[in-house]
Parts: C-alpha cells; structure tokens; sequence
C-alpha cells in the first residue's frame, strides 16, 4: 500500500528531500573548492565577470538611449500625420517631375476626411537668412503654419506668445524663434517684441518656442514659425507644393484618417486604379514603432556580441576544471571505492563549473550595475536603468557556460578507473 503525506505519496517526498539534500551537498563541496584555490578561482572568473558586466552595461545605455529617442518622438504626438507631394519612380523614368499639392487639395482634405481634429498648412524653406542687429545666420529652416501647428506637433512657445488666426487670416509678418537661433543672434529673451529680418522682410518677434532639442543630428530649436499665409508671400514658389499636417479624433482613427486623406487626392489629381501615388502620407506613430523594432534589434544584436566574450570565459573555467580533475584524481578514485557512481562524480564536477559561473556572473552583474549608477550621473547623460531581463540574460547565460563547459571535464572525472586513480601520484 501507498502511504501519502497529504497528498503526496511518502516514496516521493523521499526521493526530493534526498534530492535536495545531495544537491546542497554538492553545491556545498563546490563553494569549499572554490574558497581553498581563492587565487585561481578569480582569475578563472575573471572572463564571465567581464563579459557579464559588459552584457548589462552595453543593454543597459542602448535601453536607455533608445527609450529617450522614443519618448521624444512619442513628443511630437502619435495622432500626427503629413501628407506632402511625391514624384513615384514611374514617373521619374517618364521624365514626369512636375507633382503638386496645393491649397485647393488641403481644403478638400479638410472638408472631407470626418476624422481630422486639427490640421495646418505647411510652408518649408530651409535656406533663409535671418538677422537681428548686425548678427546674422544662415541657412536658417522657416516653418509656415498656422496656430493649430503647436498643439499638433507638441510645439509650444514658453515666453510671449503664438500666433493667432487673425494674425493667419491676414498674413502678417509675426514670428516666434526657436531657442538654438538666440544664440546663433546672440541675443537672449528680451527679442519678443523687437524686430527682426527673414530674408529681406521685417518680422515682429512674438514669442520663443520652448527647447525640443535634436532628432538624428536636426537641431529641432535651430528654427522660425511664420503665418503660412506670410509664407507663401515670402515663397511664391511654395504654393504648389503646400505641405498638409493633420492630427487625428484619436489612435484609433489613424488608419481611417489616412485611408480617407489618400482616396481625396487620388481623387483630385485624377490617378486611376493601379496607378502609383503622387503623394505620401507619413504617420508617426508607424516611425516610433520601426524605431522600436530597430531599438529591439540592436539590442539583441549587440548583446550577442559581447556575449561572444562568454565563449573565452567558458573556455578558461573548462581548462582549470581539466586541472582540478587531474589535481583531484586520488580523491575520485576514493569515492569510486567506497560505491561512489560515475552520476554522482559527474554532477559534483558540473555543479562545481556552474556554481564557479554563477559566482563570476553575479560579480559581473553587480559591477555592471555600478557603472551604469555612476555613469547615471553625469549632468548629460540621459535616464538609465539597468532592465531585469538583462541581469536574467547574463546570469542565465554564465550558468549555461558553466554546465556547456563544465561537461568534458565532469565526464572525464567520471570515467576514470578506481584503481588508476588511486595509483595516482
């Protein structure tokens, strides 16, 4: 008959107390080894402690970094989308450049796609000249919008003020600077209210955008923001090729939004089923995603790389485990006599290689946390935490390197004969 404790048969509570108890045994043979060569164990260490370190460290900064550019982006709002002519390949190889996007089809888009919330024109140049004094700058980008620009693109003024409808409606020459330009003017807040020159034209400065800083190398505050309508004055060259940024009721509405801004210009520029756009519509709300996925494999890919470094740390704690085999054959061969099984010695040498692993992972995962915590606190450097599934990933991967490597010397200690080990000098 089967007796149970609870509902556990006896037989089975057994075998796991004794289970646990030979496995503490081992781990406990282990960490005695490990303590009588101190010296040797360390510089055995030494290679999982560094690849350990450099797995978290190298996760830690890409994470961090990667999380900063994502919540910049996510900065300049994920209902936002720009519809801007394109000229397609097709047309290219056709000799056909002339794509135009006018006032007429941002009026349409505005009275026909249901699900706009707000929406701005959008006027470009990127080489106008602006001064103020006897400074100058150059290559300056102007932005012409109207006063739903802000709230579409995150972009609002901290000192003075926008630019309003009536100010739109008029195509007064009102501006409102970017942060990068006042020292590029070399002038500070006291411009709102004073005059500049865009190019040859006279500006009142209304207002200061507050500081967005850079995306990929573009100074995001190395700007001005004019009325588009005063745009298309200053840039009569501009008003066929008019940009339209809209933001939609919500999330979910993105897809419909786009759907309903590409079937009106299809419509209106006349391109038949089949046909390639001459038009494209960009939603950032798909950027941020590429740019997670691209975060989540360069990540992957760089901690494969310094992973490799597991390789020669795995390969050193093998070599010395070949060296304690022969250091120790005498005393395998007394285990053998006394009715110790190949099993038994296998495991005690693996969990020796696996603890030994184990131990330089930890060593590694707390100095890569030190560097990460003093690297966090440099004035410039952007919000760093150390993430979880990284300290997982290299404590997983240094007790993995321990039983790869820990088996040719473990299966060498198990299969030496009693009696040639005991004739062992």
């Amino acid at each position: 008959m089967i007796r149970f404790v609870g509902r556990i048969p006896v037989r089975l509570w057994y075998w796991v107390i004794g289970t646990t108890s030979r496995n503490a045994q081992n781990v406990l043979t282990a960490l005695i080894q490990i303590w009588a060569n101190k010296g040797r164990s360390i510089l055995t260490t030494l290679g999982i402690i560094i690849a350990v370190t450099s797995i978290i460290t190298v996760i830690s900064f890409v994470e961090g970094f990667g999380g900063y550019m994502s919540k910049m982006l996510r900065g300049y709002g994920t209902k936002y989308i720009i519809a801007r002519p394109y000229t397609p390949p097709s047309m290219r190889r056709a000799g056909l450049h002339r794509v135009t996007m006018d006032m007429r089809d941002i009026q349409a888009m505005r009275a026909e796609c249901t699900h706009i919330r707000r929406s701005s024109p959008f006027v470009y140049d990127d080489v106008s000249e602006v001064s103020y004094g006897r400074e100058v700058a150059t290559e300056i980008p102007v932005r012409g919008v109207t006063e739903e620009y802000q709230t579409i693109r995150n972009f609002f003024v901290d000192a003075g003020r926008f630019f309003g409808p009536v100010d739109v409606e008029n195509g007064t020459y009102v501006c409102v600077l970017g942060r990068s330009l006042l020292r590029l003017l070399e002038c500070d807040e006291s411009i709102v209210g004073d005059y500049i020159h865009i190019d040859d034209d006279r500006f009142l400065v209304l207002g200061l955008l507050e500081p967005k800083g850079s995306v990929f190398g573009d100074d995001q505050d190395k700007t001005v923001m004019v009325p588009y309508t005063t745009a298309l004055k200053m840039f009569p060259s501009r008003r066929d090729r008019v940009y339209f940024l809209a933001e939609a009721e919500s999330e979910e509405y993105v897809d419909a939004t786009v759907a309903d801004m590409s079937r009106v210009l299809r419509k209106r520029h006349g391109i038949a089923p089949g046909q390639a756009d001459d038009f494209r519509i960009d939603r950032q709300d798909q950027e941020i995603k590429q740019f997670e996925r691209v975060r989540q494999v360069a990540s992957g890919i760089l901690a494969g790389i310094v992973s490799i470094s597991l390789l020669v740390g795995g390969i050193g704690i093998m070599n010395v485990m070949l060296v304690s085999v022969t250091e120790r054959t005498r005393e395998i061969g007394l285990r053998k006599s006394v009715g110790g099984r190949r099993r038994d010695i296998m495991v005690q040498f693996m969990t020796e290689a696996v603890v030994l692993c184990t131990i330089g992972g930890a060593m590694g995962t707390l100095l890569g946390y030190l560097i990460t915590s003093i690297a966090a606190l440099h004035p410039m450097m952007v919000e760093i935490t150390v993430p979880l599934w990284s300290v997982g990933l290299g404590l997983g991967f240094s007790a993995g390197a321990g039983m790869v490597f820990g088996v040719i010397p473990a299966f060498k200690a198990a299969i030496l004969h009693p009696i040639d080990a005991l004739r062992h000098e």
